[in-house]
């Protein structure tokens, strides 16, 4: 049979899958905070000035020991190197689309812009607290959502003491905004 036809499962097409990222909304720009635009870049300047250069040196060193197809340094430092690679690529492209918004300068403190932490009321009493962030910065586990999600979308441009619908699976769910409070003007660096 023709190898045209055939899909070869290499370690060498491992290069080409794509890694599941958040997909930045057509039409729209890549807002993030700037903390969140500090600890991309910091990761892409730690991986392009540290990490890639040491995993470099392992696979030079491990090719110069002689056969590599059965050399698992030689193997596994390939693969990390693409793996490394590809998050350079993706950090880099996500960077430059980047559009850095300062939430500490917010003038309207009572309504729900990108950046501001919100608590708001369920029906049931329940007391929520999140964050809208960029698409990268998102965290459940300390509050930090995208500000494309759901919940964002419905508290988007409302205010203390207003009333938004929340659409869920289980359907529509009144919540009602509490508070909204703005980081502090960022003094550091």
């Amino acid at each position: 049979m023709n190898k045209a036809f055939v899909k070869e499962s290499s370690e060498e097409n491992d290069d080409d899958l794509d890694v599941a990222h958040p997909e930045i909304p057509a039409g729209t720009k890549n807002y993030i905070t700037p903390a969140g635009y500090r600890r991309m870049r910091d990761e892409l300047l730690h991986l392009i000035d540290v990490e890639r250069p040491e995993v470099v040196k392992l696979v030079s060193w491990a090719a110069s020991n002689g056969d590599r197809s059965e050399n698992g340094d030689y193997i596994y430092g390939k693969r990390r190197l693409r793996e490394i690679d590809r998050r350079i690529r993706f950090l880099t492209k996500r960077l430059d689309l980047a559009e850095v918004v300062d939430s500490s300068k917010q003038e309207n403190v009572d309504q729900v812009f990108f950046g501001a932490t919100v608590d708001y009321a369920t029906e049931a009493g329940e007391v929520q607290t999140v964050t809208i962030v960029g698409i990268d910065e998102v965290d459940l586990d300390v509050g930090h959502v995208s500000w494309i999600s759901p919940v964002a979308r419905a508290l988007l441009k409302a205010r203390i003491g207003d009333t938004v619908t929340l659409y869920t699976p289980a359907g529509p769910q009144p919540i009602d905004v509490v508070d909204v409070k703005y980081p502090p003007p960022d003094t550091g660096g």
